[in-house]
């Protein structure tokens, strides 16, 4: 069974700045896509930023130019750093793994984003 390691959730007012992290395994970090999905509310589930093994990123364009992907391979860790949080960045954070393309393969157990003032 995969399991993640996810931390960095939390309440922070609009325009503030959160970073998550997500440890996983050395076998499934060195092999899989990495990624962060979230779900608001009453809405489905969206990729919201994903690094491959080799760097390469993809933002969600709603998150462009204020969240920043990436990987530390020597701590099996991805991060998801978000500056200038909005109201509607408002989910539950899941660190993900996958191979190819498609939905993921592994999910982590979520961690909370809330921002409001």
């Amino acid at each position: 069974q995969v399991q993640f390691v996810e931390s960095g959730g939390g309440l922070v007012q609009p325009g503030g700045s959160l970073r998550l992290s997500c440890a996983a395994s050395r076998t499934i970090f060195t092999i899989y896509t990495m990624g962060w999905y979230r779900q608001a509310p009453g809405k489905q589930r969206e990729l919201v930023a994903g690094i491959t093994t080799a760097g390469g990123t993809n933002y969600v364009n709603s998150v462009k130019g204020r969240f920043t992907i990436s990987r530390d391979n020597g701590k099996n860790t991805v991060y998801l750093q978000m500056n200038d949080l909005k109201p509607e960045d408002t989910a539950v954070y899941y660190c993900t793994a996958k191979l190819g393309s498609g939905i993921p393969d592994y999910w982590g157990q979520g961690t909370q984003v809330t921002v409001s003032s």
